[in-house]
């Protein structure tokens, strides 16, 4: 899948993880005082969101591989361009 469709959908994904963790504490605060293994629910989903932010970027990271003509490239590569011309001037 491409850069450019993959994030958005991978964004998507967590704003609707992060979206029903907001509904869920506007609408219905007491089911997030829910103890699971003597922890309350709002704790589980707040460990949930930061998991899945994880778990999200390593699958960016993973599917989503640099492209030669990425904005970060190209600008490292004028930089050592730039870097290698300034250093020949200086040697002649």
């Amino acid at each position: 899948m491409m850069r450019s469709k993959l994030g958005p959908t991978l964004f998507g994904i967590y704003l609707l993880l992060y979206g029903g963790f907001v509904l869920l504490a506007a609408f219905s605060p007491d089911a997030m005082d829910l103890p699971i293994a003597g922890v309350n629910l709002a704790v589980w989903y707040g460990f949930a969101l930061i998991v899945s932010a994880i778990v999200l970027a390593v699958l960016y990271g993973m599917f989503a591989p640099s492209d030669p003509g990425d904005a970060s490239t190209a600008a490292a590569a004028a930089a050592t361009t730039s870097a290698d011309e300034t250093a020949a001037e200086g040697q002649s």
